[in-house]
C-alpha cells in the first residue's frame, strides 16, 4: 500500500453504500491506523452499515467522520455488550501500593513515571444502598482521581478507605485525541423490555479524549426493547470532553424492578462512569419535554461534571458526583436537575422545565455534603402542565442505611430565579421552597418526631434574593412547619422560620 498521510475505510474493502456490511473493513482500517499512527478519514458521501457482528473497531488515532453516515442495526446482534468503536490508550494499566487511604487525601509518597487515573477500592464496604422499587445492595466503596508524577492528587477522595482491597491505574496519555463528525443511526433493538443494557456504541476508555460534532439519531423503536446504556459512553477515563453534539432521548420502556414492582428504564445517549472531570458543550437533543423519553445522560462516581449550553432532558448523577457540578447557560427539560453527591452544585443562567426544580435522589438517601449556588435561573414547573411545585426536593427519614451518612447542602444560596407558577391547582398556596424529608414513600417510621436509625441532617441555611413567583403569591417554608427547626431561611431579606 502507498505511504499515505491518512486511512479510510474503503482501501480496506468497505463499500459506503448503507447496504452491505462494512465492520470488517472499519475494523481494519483501524487497526492499520493503529500500527502506523496514522489518522482516520472517511468518505464524505458514504453510508456504512454495520450488522449483528460483535468485533469492535479500536480506536488509537484520531478520526474525522466529517459527514459520513453510519447505521447500526441492533434488530438481531451476536452481542449487544460489544461497543462499535472501542477508544483505548496503547499504555498498559498496572497497579500501585496503596493499602489504606484517607478522605481528602492531598498527597501520596508515589511518584508515578506519568500521570495515572487510579481507582482504589474497598470490597468489605458498600455504598449507594438503594432504596426503592430498583432497590439493590450497593457497589463496593470506591475513589478515583489523578495522580502525578509528583505525588499529588487531583480530584478529592471522598471515603475514608482503612482497606484497599483492589487498585487500578491507568496512565494518562500525553497527547489528546479527537473524534469528529458522522451521522450515526442506530435501528433499535427487538428485546424484551428487561434490564438487559445495549452497549453498541461509541466507548472510551482513553483519558483525554474529545468528541466533537458527533449526530446520534434512533430508529425504528417499537412496543418493547431492551434499554441503551449510552451511545458516547466515557469509562474509566479523564479529562473527557463532549461537545457541539446531537444527541436522541430513547422510548421509555417498562420492567418490573427488584422490589417486583413496576418501573420505567432508564435509557441513555450519553453516558459517564469513574470519568475525572467530565466536560459537555454545546450539546442537544430535540423534544426536552417530550416525557415518552428518557433523559438523555446520566453519570456515576464522577468527579468534576461541567455543562455549558447545552439543551438536554435531563441531567443526573446517579451514584455521585463530587468537586465541582456546574450547569451554565443551558436548558434542561421534563426530567430536570437530579444530584447526589459531595462539593460545590452551581446553576447559572439555566431554564428548567422539570416537576422539581432540584432533585437530590431519594433512592440514595437525597445526599448532597457541600453548597448549592443558583444564579439568575429560570423555572416552568412540570413543562408549564399544572402541578403544584415544590422547589428543592430531598426525602430521607433516617430508617434506611444507605452506606454512609446524609445530609440536605449544608448552605443553598439563590440568587435571581423567576417562578413561572401559574398553572395550579384551586386553592394553590404559593411556591413551597422545601420537602419535608420524612415524607419518604418506603420504610414508614411510627413516630413522626423519632430521627430514625440514620438522621438525615437538615440545611444549616437557605438564602433566596431576587426571587419572583409569577402566580404573585409568596413563598413559603414547607407544608409542616415544624420539618426545619434549626435551619435559617429567608426570601429576598425575610426571615420565613
Amino acid at each position: 500500500m502507498e505511504e499515505k498521510i491518512y486511512v479510510n475505510y474503503e482501501d480496506f474493502g468497505a463499500v459506503g453504500d448503507g447496504e452491505h456490511d462494512d465492520m470488517a473493513a472499519i475494523v481494519a482500517a483501524h487497526a492499520y491506523a493503529n500500527a502506523h499512527g496514522l489518522p482516520v478519514k472517511t468518505r464524505r458521501d458514504a453510508t456504512y452499515y454495520i450488522g449483528p457482528g460483535a468485533n469492535p473497531a479500536y480506536v488509537e488515532t484520531d478520526v474525522d467522520w466529517n459527514t459520513s453516515r453510519f447505521t447500526i442495526d441492533d434488530r438481531a446482534v451476536e452481542n449487544n455488550k460489544v461497543p462499535v468503536f472501542m477508544v483505548r490508550s496503547t499504555l498498559a494499566e498496572t497497579t500501585l501500593p496503596i493499602t489504606r487511604l484517607t478522605r481528602d487525601t492531598k498527597k501520596l509518597d508515589i511518584h508515578p513515571e506519568r500521570d495515572m487515573l487510579v481507582t482504589v477500592y474497598n470490597d468489605n464496604v458498600r455504598h449507594f444502598i438503594r432504596l426503592g422499587p430498583n432497590q439493590s445492595a450497593g457497589e463496593p466503596a470506591l475513589d478515583t482521581f489523578v495522580l502525578k508524577t509528583d505525588g499529588t492528587i487531583y480530584g478529592n477522595i471522598d471515603w475514608d478507605h482503612e482497606t484497599v482491597t483492589r487498585v487500578v491505574a491507568r496512565p494518562i496519555d500525553e497527547r489528546s485525541l479527537t473524534l469528529k463528525g458522522g451521522y450515526f443511526t442506530t435501528i433499535a433493538n427487538r428485546e424484551a423490555s428487561t434490564y438487559n443494557y445495549y452497549g453498541r456504541n461509541i466507548k472510551i476508555q482513553r483519558s483525554r479524549v474529545t468528541v466533537d460534532s458527533v449526530v446520534h439519531y434512533v430508529a425504528g423503536e417499537i412496543g418493547h426493547g431492551a434499554p441503551y446504556g449510552g451511545f458516547v459512553s466515557g469509562v474509566n477515563c479523564a479529562y473527557f470532553t463532549v461537545k457541539n453534539s446531537f444527541f436522541t432521548g430513547h422510548k421509555i420502556y417498562q420492567t418490573i424492578g427488584a422490589a417486583g414492582v413496576p418501573v420505567p428504564m432508564g435509557s441513555y445517549d450519553l453516558n459517564a462512569n469513574n470519568v475525572v472531570d467530565f466536560y459537555c458543550e454545546n450539546c442537544r437533543i430535540n423534544g426536552i419535554t417530550d416525557n415518552t423519553r428518557w433523559g438523555v445522560i446520566a453519570s456515576n462516581f464522577c468527579k468534576n461534571i461541567v455543562v455549558e449550553n447545552c439543551i438536554f432532558s435531563r441531567l443526573d448523577a446517579h451514584m455521585g458526583v463530587s468537586g465541582e457540578y456546574t450547569i451554565r447557560n443551558s436548558q434542561l427539560g421534563h426530567q430536570g436537575l437530579n444530584a447526589i453527591g459531595k462539593g460545590k452544585l452551581t446553576l447559572e443562567n439555566t431554564t428548567l422545565y422539570g416537576y422539581r426544580f432540584l432533585n437530590f435522589r431519594d433512592d440514595y438517601g437525597s445526599n448532597w455534603e457541600g453548597d448549592v449556588e443558583i444564579k439568575n435561573c429560570r423555572w416552568i414547573p412540570n413543562g408549564g402542565e399544572e402541578c403544584t411545585p415544590i422547589l428543592i426536593h430531598s426525602t430521607n427519614n433516617g430508617m434506611h442505611d444507605f452506606g454512609y451518612p446524609c445530609s440536605m447542602p449544608e448552605h443553598i444560596v439563590i440568587d435571581g430565579l423567576v417562578v413561572a407558577d401559574t398553572n395550579t391547582p384551586d386553592g394553590y398556596p404559593g411556591l413551597q421552597l422545601l420537602k419535608n424529608p420524612d415524607e419518604g414513600a418506603w420504610k414508614k417510621k411510627e413516630n413522626p418526631a423519632d430521627p430514625g436509625p440514620f438522621p438525615y441532617k437538615r440545611a444549616k441555611s437557605v438564602e433566596v434574593t431576587g426571587l419572583v413567583c409569577e402566580s404573585g403569591k409568596p413563598a413559603f417554608v414547607c407544608d409542616d412547619p415544624n420539618a426545619f427547626p434549626d435551619t435559617v431561611i429567608t426570601v429576598n431579606g425575610e426571615k420565613l422560620n
